[in-house]
C-alpha cells in the first residue's frame, strides 16, 4: 500500500519514516508522489483549530494524488498564554529562512514572552492531530496526540527541530532536544497519534 504523508517538513519525515516502517507500506510525500510546492499550498492551514488544519492539508493532496493520504497538525500549548502559540506554533515569530532558523527564532520569541515566569506558569503540552483519508471522498478518521511537560529558560539539547530544545518532557524528565529519536517517539505527540493511525493501518495491510 502506498501512503502519501501530506508534509513538506524535514524533520516530520524523519519521525514519520521510524514510527511508520510497516511492511508492505510504501511512505511518499509531496516532491516523490509529483507534486510541487505551489502557492495554493498557503491557504490551507487557516483555520483555527488543528483538526481544521490536518483535514484541509489531507484532502488537498488526496485529491491532487488520488493516494490514501494523511497530514497532521502539530504545536505547543502554553496554558498560561491561553494555548498559544497553539496552531500558530510555526509562525509564531513571523520569520522567514530554513526550517532551522525558523526554529530558533520562534524558540526566542517564545522565550521572550515568558520571561520571569515561575514554573507553575510554564506548564506546556505539544498537540498533533492526524487526519487520514483513505480515498477523497472516504470520511476521514482523526487521531489526536498529546505530550505534557514545561517549558525552560533556556534550550537544552540539540536533537529534534522547533521548539524541542525547549520543552522538558514530564515522560522522560528530559528535552524532547536531549533525547534520542527512540525515545522521543515513544512518548511525543506524534508518536502517540501515529500508533493509533498505526493501529488503523494494519487492517489495510492484511495484518490481523
Amino acid at each position: 500500500m502506498k501512503l502519501l504523508v501530506a508534509t513538506r517538513s524535514a524533520g516530520k519525515q524523519r519521525e514519520i519514516r521510524r514510527m511508520l516502517d510497516l511492511p508492505d507500506l510504501e511512505l511518499v510525500f509531496p516532491d516523490g508522489a509529483g507534486v510541487p510546492e505551489s502557492s495554493a499550498e498557503d491557504a490551507l492551514e487557516v483555520h483555527d483549530s488543528f483538526e481544521g488544519n490536518a483535514r484541509a492539508k489531507a484532502l488537498f493532496f488526496a485529491q491532487k494524488t488520488g493516494l490514501p493520504t494523511v497530514a497532521d497538525d502539530a504545536g505547543l500549548e502554553v496554558f498560561a498564554l491561553g494555548g498559544a502559540p497553539g496552531v500558530r506554533s510555526k509562525r509564531w515569530a513571523g520569520a522567514t529562512g530554513t526550517e532551522v532558523e525558523i526554529g530558533v527564532q520562534n524558540i526566542a520569541a517564545l522565550l521572550q514572552r515568558l520571561i520571569g515566569a515561575p514554573p507553575e506558569k510554564r506548564r506546556a503540552q505539544f498537540r498533533c492531530v492526524m487526519a487520514f483519508y483513505r480515498s477523497p471522498s472516504a470520511v476521514p478518521l482523526v487521531f489526536d496526540g498529546r505530550a505534557p511537560g514545561r517549558i525552560l529558560e533556556a534550550p537544552r539539547g540539540s536533537e529534534g527541530f522547533g521548539y524541542d530544545p525547549i520543552f522538558l518532557s514530564d515522560d522522560l524528565g528530559a528535552t524532547f532536544g536531549e533525547s534520542d529519536g527512540a525515545e522521543k517517539d515513544r512518548v511525543s505527540h506524534r508518536g502517540r497519534a501515529v500508533a493509533a493511525l498505526r493501529c488503523a493501518l494494519l487492517p489495510l495491510l492484511g495484518v490481523a
